[in-house]
């Protein structure tokens, strides 16, 4: 190998490393100032954010120190990976560096919004369950706060961990209703807001709240199995705009694969950076569009 090419791949090498050393002391830098800052939004933090959101995951200074971090990274890696192809332009390296930095700090903030995400959709998906169980024990003539305190020790999940909390609040001297009603505003959904809205008119107008809910359950039970058909039918269409979006990406690491120099031009040009872009917008568009068509919502 000729010694010029050493002498470059040796400089690249030494550009990482600087570029790794310095966010290795930036972040540790962050870490030391933002421990006070940490402490106070933690004991600050109410319930309804420490319940619903990403605060019920990870500190809100610690995620900014892994978006931060994570920003850094991909950037410094995606410049060493500029360097290395032989782009040269400092004003590229730069808007290109900058706009993998902003999707660095994106992503740990979209990972953490898809967990709170799940952890909803898994609670909106008991509903069904907390219907029945709360009908089962007033047939067998529990009241109401007995009924869900006894369904809250059988099931277990989010659903527990949020029944728990209003059983703690009804203890507490929190009406019922009021505490069933602080459940909803930290994960709402129709079906709960539905049975909430039940428990609350039968208990001021009165009523068989039994029969109540046993109509409820089958008005949630099918929705519930209208929602899984329609999910169903949806599925290829969330399939395709995945594929969609991913097969450019895929052919180009094909085609770089098989025949390297006829697409170094693509990351090597200015022109070619401005057709990635344009091709990165029409995908992204296309993405979305498709899941507006197929995400119905009911």
């Amino acid at each position: 190998m000729d010694m010029t090419v050493l002498q470059r791949y040796a400089t690249y090498l030494l550009v990482l490393l600087a570029v790794s050393s310095c966010v290795f002391i930036i972040v540790r830098l962050l870490q030391t100032f933002s421990l006070e800052y940490a402490d106070k939004m933690h004991r600050n933090a109410k319930s309804k954010t420490m319940a619903n959101g990403i605060g019920y995951f990870i500190n809100k200074a610690k995620l900014l120190q892994i978006q931060f971090s994570c920003g850094l990274l991909l950037a410094g890696v995606f410049i060493a990976i500029l360097l290395v192809c032989g782009v040269n332009s400092i004003v590229l390296i730069a808007l290109l560096g900058i706009g993998v930095f902003v999707i660095g700090v994106a992503l740990p903030y979209l990972y953490f919004a898809r967990k709170v995400k799940k952890r909803a959709e898994e609670f909106n998906a008991s509903i069904l369950e907390l219907s029945m169980g709360l009908t089962s024990g007033l047939r067998a003539g529990q009241a109401l706060p007995q009924a869900i305190e006894l369904f809250a020790r059988r099931t277990s999940g989010v659903l527990k961990d949020e029944l728990m909390i209003v059983i703690r609040e009804y203890r507490l001297g929190v009406e019922l209703s009021e505490a069933l009603q602080h459940m909803y505003d930290r994960l709402p959904g129709e079906d709960l807001q539905l049975l909430i809205i039940s428990i609350k008119l039968t208990s001021q107008s009165g009523g068989s709240l039994m029969d109540v809910l046993q109509k409820i359950t089958q008005t949630i039970r099918s929705r519930t199995e209208f929602n899984q058909k329609l999910m169903g039918l949806t599925a290829q269409g969330r399939f395709e705009a995945l594929a969609m979006s991913l097969a450019p990406l895929l052919a180009f690491l094909l085609l770089f694969a098989v025949n390297n120099e006829l697409m170094l031009p693509l990351v090597q040009t200015g022109i070619g950076w401005c057709a990635i872009g344009v091709m990165l917008t029409l995908e992204t568009i296309g993405y979305v569009v498709i899941r507006m068509i197929v995400d119905v919502k009911v």
